[in-house]
């Protein structure tokens, strides 16, 4: 064939190209996206499972702690023990975890969310930074965590106001989750829907940043010390535990104030801002007593929860990659 007849029948190659045949990916960038996609899914559903067990293994304190919160009235610990006492004598053993169905509906996603955004944000940071693959440095650690909860709490925030009215309200008030969105929204508008948002994304970005850079440094520093690049299951809960007793007091005082917000349209109060709501609890209650009700408890509370949840979603993406190795050798 000459150079003339050569060159027609690459142009009528490249033709049929554009006409709609599409040329095969290479095999390395398709299996390349299916492995992100997957370990995207493993971290979703490690997520999500570790935030079901960890809040509805801490549901009772979790709820006697909200009470408390949106109160004046004094927190001690006999005084927590005794609504517990008198919930159980009144409506039931099971009434103690009034509201965690409205939980497990806004934590389920929160945590998938959380942990999901939180691995992905370590590996953009890792790229940026050139970590891919270790761990990251102080800085772009506590960013991941802050811009992971961030994420997880913009995007659930409503279903948090529900368990908080859920919480606190007696059975007859609301009688399903449904039921709070469309009570509140008739009764109180839309926008109220979204009241104390802003108090707490303030809370989640010390909260979730310093839990997590706890966590992962806690983690980097064992690895560091013992050899080992997997932390048993102890110390992974015990990690988790220091990573919440942490967070948790450091952001406790912004937790108390959108607690009061989310529920002043049942307690009779009239919350606007936040600067607003914390000098009414200071006047009210004074500063310790006021802003920091209920943080012994959330020192019992938050290192559990905290604790499984890190640990449950450490050990569920492990299982999960065993399973899916597993499955790869049979075939």
């Amino acid at each position: 064939m000459d150079q003339v007849g050569m060159g027609n029948a690459v142009q009528e190659r490249k033709g049929a190209l554009t006409q709609g045949e599409v040329l095969p990916r290479p095999a390395s960038s398709q299996s390349e996206g299916f492995k992100q996609g997957r370990t995207v899914l493993n971290s979703l559903l490690s997520g999500a499972f570790a935030g079901a067990v960890a809040k509805t293994a801490v549901a009772p304190l979790d709820r006697t702690k909200i009470i408390f919160q949106v109160s004046s009235n004094r927190f001690s610990a006999k005084e927590a023990y005794r609504l517990i006492y008198r919930t159980y004598l009144k409506d039931g053993f099971f009434s103690l975890w009034r509201g965690n169905s409205a939980t497990m509906v806004r934590v389920i996603p929160y945590a998938a969310i959380q942990f999901c955004a939180h691995e992905q944000y370590k590996r953009i940071l890792g790229q940026y930074y050139g970590f891919q693959g270790k761990a990251l440095p102080p800085v772009p650690r506590l960013l991941a965590g802050s811009m992971a909860g961030t994420t997880a709490a913009t995007i659930t925030y409503p279903l948090d106001m529900v368990r908080a009215r859920m919480a606190v309200t007696p059975k007859e008030m609301y009688s399903n989750i449904l039921h709070v969105f469309v009570r509140i929204s008739r009764e109180e508008g839309l926008k109220t829907i979204y009241r104390g948002f802003t108090p707490t994304i303030l809370g989640v970005v010390p909260y979730a940043g310093l839990s997590f850079f706890t966590y992962e440094t806690l983690k980097k520093v064992h690895a560091e010390h013992t050899g080992r690049s997997q932390p048993y299951s102890y110390e992974r809960l015990a990690f988790g535990a220091c990573a919440g007793l942490i967070g948790q007091s450091a952001s406790y005082p912004l937790d108390v104030v959108r607690r009061r917000m989310q529920t002043a349209g049942v307690t009779g109060h009239t919350y606007g801002t936040i600067l607003g709501t914390m000098r009414e609890i200071v006047a009210e209650e004074g500063v310790i007593r006021g802003l920091y009700k209920g943080l012994s408890m959330n020192w019992v509370k938050g290192p559990i929860a905290v604790g499984i949840s890190f640990m449950t979603f450490d050990l569920s993406q492990i299982l999960l990659r065993k399973f899916q190795q597993l499955g790869y050798n049979v075939r």
